[in-house]
């Protein structure tokens, strides 16, 4: 028996690592690591492979959903929480009980325009996501079905 598939927004600085980056890599699949708040970390051991990923491009001059990712590894230790030269290492995380994980993503559709979130504080349909929570900041979060359908829709609407 197969479960539903999840649906998930995840927040890239487009200056760190865009969505046009990810399409670039082999395979258009990177893994995304240095997520270091708790509760997005739950989320990403949440995940399975085949959901699928709002991309959003954050702290840029237009925030907003800019195409669609899909999960393709489960959570697993995220490696550079090891690393003292990584800007991510956690002292307190290591190889024999890691803190923090990360997943694998793959480049699945860009979307024909970026979807703002200036738009989407507009919309009803999308009210009610975390994304348009005061105060929210987090990299990682959940979205329904129909939120990431009608942000879809949009973003592939000419």
């Amino acid at each position: 028996m197969s479960r539903p598939g999840r649906y998930w927004l995840m927040k890239s600085e487009p200056s760190v690592f865009s969505f046009d980056d990810l399409k670039a890599r082999p395979r258009s699949t990177d893994h995304w690591d240095g997520v270091r708040n708790y509760q997005a970390r739950n989320y990403m051991r949440d995940m399975k492979k085949g959901d699928l990923v709002l991309f959003y491009h954050s702290n840029c001059d237009t925030p907003g959903v800019v195409g669609i990712a899909e999960i393709v590894r489960e959570a697993y230790p995220d490696h550079t929480a090891f690393d003292p030269s990584s800007r991510y290492y956690d002292p307190k995380s290591g190889p024999d009980n890691p803190r923090w994980f990360m997943v694998d993503v793959k480049w699945k559709e860009a979307l024909r325009r970026t979807v703002t979130l200036r738009e989407m504080r507009g919309l009803q349909e999308v009210s009610g996501m975390k994304l348009m929570q005061k105060g929210q900041r987090l990299s990682v979060m959940p979205v329904t079905k129909d939120e990431f359908e009608t942000i879809r829709g949009l973003g592939m609407a000419h």
